[in-house]
């Protein structure tokens, strides 16, 4: 009997994100990959969320279990969880596929507890090989690429967004309708609202190209620069829409609104694993801090493994300070 393959849809606000359709296909290629089982995509939210099953039909849903529940309006990790968990275990899927997004990153490990089976996160590739389930995953910044085997079923899996792009199989997706597993109220966890901010400009989870700048455009007046290489890229039209998001670092224009601090700009259809957004963001986090702290701003030989054997590089100088 070929297993079928689980795949939860997230929305925000009433419709579906981008990384629904991506984590539905990739569902859809790993059961063609299996033999040909069904891609079973979860869809949970508010009352009058089911007008939105026919979308994921495109991707290749074969059916789409919808939850609508008025305390799933917002996002209630409880209560997902424990739904989840439960249709995973009574569905006897071969593999489930989640987004690496905010919710995903909370939402799958809790998934994989409660059914005490393994998981793999921040996935950018997979294939089968027997029995087992091989995904790489970008490790240390995206220096190295770790080859994972998944032997244990079901096996719970994030998708890193933009890793793998979301491909049409149109199927007449039938519809299921469920209740949650525990009483959304009763959770301990509650969202009382869910603020997006950034306006008219593109969420930067589904921007393919992000353009940043900081503290070496000097003052604000100087982001005119960015915005203008930001608005080459343009928005295309289209389905298959292209974008770009602009962010400021460092005290300048859109700091305090967009709170990201980014070092590179890079673009989600490169070839290598590490490459896309989320690698940007990742790697952000380790390029926006000095390799010495402040303490250590007076020693000149300190870490001289960063900085050449002996000794530093420049003799007698301070170690730039940490931003």
């Amino acid at each position: 009997v070929v297993a079928n393959t689980f795949a939860f849809a997230e929305s925000r606000g009433g419709a579906l994100r981008r990384v629904a359709f991506e984590a539905v296909s990739a569902a859809r290629a790993l059961a063609d990959a299996s033999g040909g089982g069904e891609v079973h995509a979860m869809l949970v939210g508010a009352p009058g969320i089911a007008s939105l099953a026919g979308e994921l039909g495109k991707y290749g849903a074969d059916m789409v279990i919808v939850v609508e529940h008025a305390g799933l309006a917002n996002a209630n990790v409880e209560a997902l969880a424990a739904t989840a968990a439960a249709r995973i275990k009574a569905g006897g899927y071969r593999a489930a596929i989640f987004s690496a997004s905010a919710q995903g990153r909370d939402l799958a490990p809790r998934v994989a507890a409660q059914l005490g089976v393994s998981m793999a996160a921040d996935v950018t590739a997979f294939e089968l090989a027997g029995d087992a389930l091989v995904v790489k995953h970008p490790a240390y910044a995206g220096k190295v690429i770790a080859t994972l085997k998944l032997t244990g079923s079901p096996a719970i899996v994030t998708l890193r967004p933009g890793a793998r792009a979301a491909v049409e199989a149109v199927r007449e997706a039938r519809v299921e309708s469920a209740q949650p597993t525990s009483d959304p109220g009763a959770s301990k966890l509650v969202v009382k609202e869910m603020i997006v901010g950034g306006g008219t400009k593109l969420d930067i989870g589904d921007a393919p190209v992000i353009v940043s700048g900081g503290r070496g455009l000097k003052s604000a007046e100087n982001f005119k620069l960015v915005e203008d290489l930001a608005a080459a890229f343009g928005v295309h039209g289209g389905e298959a829409s292209a974008g770009s998001r602009l962010i400021g670092c460092g005290g300048g224009r859109d700091a305090r609104s967009d709170r990201r601090w980014l070092a590179a700009a890079q673009r989600s259809d490169r070839a290598d694993g590490a490459a896309g957004l989320a690698g940007a963001v990742r790697r952000a986090r380790h390029l926006r801090c000095d390799p010495a702290h402040r303490r250590h701003a007076q020693l000149a030989h300190d870490r001289r493994d960063q900085q050449g054997q002996g000794s530093a590089d420049l003799q007698g100088c301070r170690l730039r300070d940490r931003w």
